[in-house]
């Protein structure tokens, strides 16, 4: 198999006739706009799982875990950024993760094992975003209506029909102002669950705390490596070098204002989340802290009035999850069928683009209503 064109043969100003580069890449947004993605694509509903990650490690080991995978995350996505500015500098700008990896490793199959990965994982992300979003309409519909017909794929295709319109956004720097109402978003249900979980706590009905783990040395062990894998999956971020190509050169030291932003927004949502929800339910800690909130026997153990904000919020950020995880698939798109002499908005590129991404979401949404426990799968991964 032959090499791929590697980018450090090639200036930036080759990236002139990049449809990928100019269409959906496109430099022109500033730190905050970059803070404002990082923040999207890192702080999710996932963090609603802390509570349950805390159980198979106790309060000790849990904060260690949490703390320790921050410290290391950012580093890693600070020296990330610091890298792509040396190429940069050197005459060689990487807007794309697999031509950063084809640059540093120097082995032409790596560029194609970094594609395969990275296009399979925001597939994945897509998948999982209409397949939740579909499932928060489910629990809205069932609360409101119980006796009601509507089955879960048919909110997920209601939820695949908006995604459709959303993806005609052009280009990733055109979701800044969505990836700041996500941000916003996290914050809101967040803070809504943690202040439920005090309320119970300082309740009289609060559930009896239990911080034991397994009784069994393999099942320590397995619940430990469970929830490491949690933490450290609930960090990740496989788009940092097409976030960083979207700031408007110099994109010196813009990238690490936004991941400071990020990082901030992450220890305010990932700390109060974990200690909140582990200090009421503790051993009982479920996959989602919502579930314990809504068993499924018994009253709910908050008010049905922020539980039903909670779960909105969740769904309304769910939309931009997809959304930013989908940019790669649109650049590979626009890369090879756009035309670069042609306008943004020429019919030769918008009725391309309309039809790709419209297949692209379709086959995203068609996934998640066959496959209903594609949630599980992902998790396994």
């Amino acid at each position: 198999m032959a090499d791929p064109p590697r980018s450090d043969l090639f200036p930036s100003s080759r990236l002139d006739s990049d449809a990928g580069a100019l269409f959906v890449l496109q430099s022109k947004g500033e730190w905050w706009h970059a803070g404002f993605h990082l923040t999207t694509a890192i702080v999710g509903p996932t963090i609603l799982t802390l509570p349950y990650a805390f159980r198979g490690l106790g309060w000790w080991l849990g904060f260690v875990c949490l703390t320790t995978m921050g410290l290391v995350t950012f580093y890693a996505y600070y020296l990330m950024s610091k890298v792509l500015d040396h190429c940069e500098k050197a005459g060689r700008r990487h807007i794309r993760f697999r031509e950063l990896a084809a640059d540093v490793l120097g082995s032409g199959w790596m560029f194609y094992v970094v594609i395969f990965i990275q296009t399979a994982i925001n597939t994945g992300i897509g998948i999982g975003a209409i397949l939740l979003a579909g499932q928060c309409l489910d629990i809205m519909y069932s609360s409101l209506f119980p006796q009601g017909t509507l089955k879960l794929y048919e909110f997920i295709a209601m939820v695949t029909a908006v995604m459709i319109v959303l993806s005609q956004l052009p280009s990733f720097h055109s979701l800044r102002h969505i990836n700041c109402a996500s941000l916003l978003l996290s914050l809101g249900y967040t803070f809504l669950v943690v202040g439920a979980c005090i309320n119970l706590g300082l309740s009289k009905h609060a559930p009896k705390r239990e911080y034991s783990l397994e009784p069994s040395d393999s099942g320590r062990v397995f619940s430990a490596f469970t929830s490491i894998s949690i933490i450290a999956a609930i960090f990740g971020n496989g788009i940092l070098p097409e976030i960083q190509a979207t700031l408007a050169p110099p994109a010196t030291g813009k990238m690490l204002k936004g991941l400071i932003l990020c990082y901030t927004v992450i220890f305010f949502t990932f700390y109060s989340a974990a200690i909140s929800g582990y200090w009421v339910f503790g051993s009982n800690s479920s996959s989602n802290i919502l579930k314990n909130l809504m068993p499924d026997e018994g009253p709910t153990l908050a008010p049905i009035v922020v539980i039903g904000l909670a779960v909105i919020f969740v769904l309304l950020q769910l939309f931009a999850i997809g959304l930013v995880y989908s940019q790669v698939a649109y650049e590979i798109m626009e890369k090879n069928s756009a035309d670069t002499t042609k306008g943004m908005f020429s019919s030769r590129n918008l009725v391309p683009r309309l039809i790709l991404r419209t297949l692209y979401m379709a086959f995203c949404g068609f996934m998640a209503a066959m496959l209903p426990f594609f949630g599980d799968i992902n998790a396994v991964v």
